[in-house]
């Protein structure tokens, strides 16, 4: 059976143990020939740890490591560098504290170099460090997580803050270090913004949005079709459609709007276990999100324009949904307009779309952490037949699992946005707040079949909800659309947490 490296981070231990490896040592040549100083931003469990420790193991020289890779006979093994490795989610700030922890790793990485450090203070450890490494080649720096002490503390942000002002004197011994460094490589998940981190690295270059790095980590269709042939032909025997549905689920990440790759984790996990699951976002989505995106009442991440340097923000103090949903992984590039430098974001899968659409429901009904798949599946065959009795029951169901204690709804759009989320979670064309000549309808629905317009009040009237439909002609763009249209009128009650009463016309 063949062995896929699931979780293993170590590029040497990945080939001696005879792993497969998806072969990205060209890429990664262009990447170390052609520049010295490097961040790059990619998602949790997208390889980022793995490309580190290639590029370790081909500047310490391990030339057979590389049979068989591209690299092996396009580099010079004789260009041999000392190379300080920091990773950063390894080193105990928990207990000691950011700044104690990085000086011990100072110790550590000097041990390792072979070099004493007289130094006592953080930034002299590291500069020294640097200088004396240097003896033996200019040094190679590679920080894997280099934002994990921030971003484990977005709920503390006293510690947030002390641990960023922490790496911001820490980084700053680079910029004089120039003369002894061969390579410097960051990588991350977040963005931060230079004068919160990096202010003084003018001359680093983020490559994170480089169209020519889009795919030097997370795995193409070409790698999988390559890589896996053996897996995709054993499938096809009972799946004869089993490449796009395994390219619906886990392709579509983009950094440039043109290349998209895999989840590697996702990947691999699904080749091992042949079953369809939401392996990456199971891993660790963090409570934070889910609650910021709550406070901030998003909830349709559907086609969402921004400019280059939204998508780069990160502010501890002011965290975005938008930024921090791309950074992170849940939203990635659909397309990029160079006339006017903006993107166009949106889901990059199923996997992370019916995950993501889940939690939140589960949030804004007050019920997070659990999930909210069991109260969505009868809506799917309510809609399909035309079923409005029991669309409006299970809607029902849904907003009346909300606890009491938690139940604030001071107007219709806690509704609107439960019942987007809701249509969204089972696979459902809708669209909120859709304009025509005269208005905008909350809700509209495109099925296979039907097509449907909801309009929400609360305490107010179903009959006034479904007179606003017809008379501001909410349906009339779709009227040479031969699909069945049927408007409905819905009123909420916030003291029945129920639908009070509805309307129902087909048109």
């Amino acid at each position: 059976m063949r062995k896929y490296p699931i979780g293993l981070q170590d590029f040497g231990e990945v080939i001696s143990g005879d792993y497969l490896y998806i072969d990205k040592t060209e890429p990664i040549f262009n990447l170390i020939s052609s520049g010295k100083y490097y961040f790059l931003s990619r998602p949790r469990r997208f390889g980022k740890s793995l490309l580190l420790s290639t590029i370790k193991q081909i500047f310490k020289g391990n030339t057979s490591l590389f049979d068989g890779l591209w690299i092996h006979d396009q580099w010079d093994w004789r260009q041999k560098h000392p190379v300080i490795h920091l990773k950063l989610s390894s080193i105990n700030y928990q207990k000691l504290g950011l700044y104690a922890a990085l000086s011990k790793e100072m110790d550590a990485q000097a041990k390792a170099q072979g070099v004493v450090l007289e130094e006592q203070d953080l930034k002299d450890k590291f500069k020294e460090l640097i200088e004396k490494s240097s003896v033996n080649g200019n040094v190679v720096i590679l920080i894997d997580e280099y934002d994990k002490p921030v971003i484990d503390y977005l709920e503390d942000l006293d510690t947030a803050e002390e641990n960023r002002s922490v790496f911001k004197a820490f980084y700053s011994v680079l910029k004089d270090a120039d003369e002894y460094i061969r390579l410097l490589l960051i990588t991350g998940v977040s963005r931060f913004t230079k004068i919160s981190i990096f202010s003084d690295l003018n001359n680093l270059r983020d490559i994170s949005l480089a169209p020519e790095f889009s795919t030097l980590v997370g795995i193409t269709q070409a790698q999988v079709e390559e890589n896996f042939s053996a897996e995709i032909a054993e499938m096809k025997e009972t799946e004869p459609n089993i490449v796009e549905k395994i390219r619906e689920w886990y392709n579509g990440y983009s950094w440039n709007g043109v290349d998209r790759v895999y989840n590697p984790f996702s990947l691999l996990n699904f080749m091992a276990d042949r079953t369809f699951s939401n392996y990456w976002f199971e891993t660790g989505t963090p409570t934070f999100l889910i609650k910021q995106i709550r406070e901030q009442q998003d909830y349709n991440f559907d086609k969402i324009r921004v400019g280059k340097s939204t998508l780069g923000k990160f502010d501890i103090k002011n965290l975005l949904s938008i930024p921090l949903l791309f950074q992170t992984g849940y939203l990635t590039v659909k397309s990029y307009d160079s006339e006017f430098d903006a993107y166009e974001l949106g889901y990059p899968n199923k996997e992370v779309e019916a995950s993501l659409l889940d939690n939140l429901l589960s949030a804004y009904r007050e019920v997070y952490p659990a999930d909210s798949q069991e109260f969505t599946y009868d809506l799917v065959t309510a809609l399909r037949t035309n079923n409005i009795n029991g669309m409006i029951e299970q809607l029902n169901v849904l907003i009346s699992t909300i606890p009491y204690d938690h139940w604030r709804a001071e107007s219709e759009s806690i509704f609107h946005i439960i019942l987007h989320l809701a249509f969204k979670r089972i696979g459902m064309n809708v669209h909120s707040e859709v304009h025509s000549a005269k208005g905008r309808c909350d809700i509209l629905i495109l099925t296979n079949d039907f097509i449907y317009v909801l309009e929400l009040k609360l305490e107010g009237s179903a009959e006034a909800a479904l007179e606003q439909i017809i008379h501001k002609g909410y349906l009339d763009a779709y009227k040479a659309d031969p699909r069945k249209k049927t408007a409905i009128g819905i009123n909420f009650s916030s003291e029945r947490r129920a639908v009070q009463d509805f309307k129902v016309q087909q048109l």
